[in-house]
């Protein structure tokens, strides 16, 4: 059984994906998420599973749903229904990760060096850094990964790109935060630091820059998302998050 906190942070994963979208289309178990303006970004044009589904039926069902887009994202929010759609999806092609849900459970940072900052400062950073990501897509691809931050204004009552500077005015590391106020949840999302200026204390800046505002609206549930097999996971633990839970993300194409 879901605890409540594990819950708040499903409900509001699921509100944000509506919220973030273009259109949306109802499926069994959840929904089907469209924004034409980014199709070549698997996060805005995705299947997101957030009740319960027949296993079997979901590739066939996501074929449906994504069939005229290369690519194919599958999020399931629940633990053990995603470990049990692993196999069929999995047979039909796909590769599967786990993200770990990290509550914050240390105390709030005082607020420091990193503030807001506007998708203009954050394009040449941001571009370069999804380059070093992904060297063999084309610039059309590269250009909606960083344009579809303008989308995520749309998923949540309070939206913010925190960044942290060089002296010379460069952002070195950035942030999304997500904040719902009626609840009270706020998601840190995307945490960057550009490559050359990696170990230098930018990123610690962001995230209590992020923890720091979230706080101050008021939010008692901050978390965040890690890959389950990757390092930063560590990173935050070290800084005050708890994994309480677990998401699935399938994709293909």
């Amino acid at each position: 059984m879901q605890s409540p906190e594990l819950q708040r942070v499903h409900s509001f994963l699921s509100d944000f994906a509506r919220r973030q979208a273009a259109r949306t289309a109802p499926l069994p178990g959840g929904f089907a998420v469209y924004d034409d303006a980014y199709g070549e970004s698997r996060a805005n044009n995705q299947v997101v599973i957030d009740a319960d589904v027949d296993p079997d039926a979901l590739p066939a069902l996501a074929d449906e749903a994504l069939g005229h887009l290369p690519h194919r994202l599958v999020s399931v929010l629940d633990d053990e229904t995603g470990r049990a759609c692993a196999e069929p999806l999995l047979r039909a092609g796909y590769t599967h990760s786990t993200y770990l849900v990290m509550l914050h459970t240390g105390p709030v940072p005082e607020v420091g060096p990193a503030q807001e900052v506007d998708l203009d400062a954050l394009r040449v950073p941001l571009t370069r850094r999804w380059r070093g990501f992904l060297p063999d897509v084309d610039d059309e691809v590269l250009r909606q990964l960083v344009e579809r931050r303008e989308a995520r204004r749309r998923g949540a009552d309070v939206v913010q790109f925190i960044g942290a500077r060089t002296e010379a005015g460069e952002v070195a590391s950035w942030a999304d935060l997500y904040v719902d106020r009626t609840t009270g949840t706020a998601q840190i999302e995307d945490l960057i630091t550009a490559e050359e200026h990696l170990g230098r204390g930018y990123a610690d800046a962001v995230l209590a820059g992020t923890l720091h505002r979230a706080a101050a609206h008021d939010c008692d549930l901050r978390f965040l998302t890690a890959d389950a097999m990757d390092w930063p996971r560590h990173w935050y633990e070290r800084r005050g998050f708890a994994v309480v839970g677990h998401t699935h993300a399938f994709e293909r194409g």
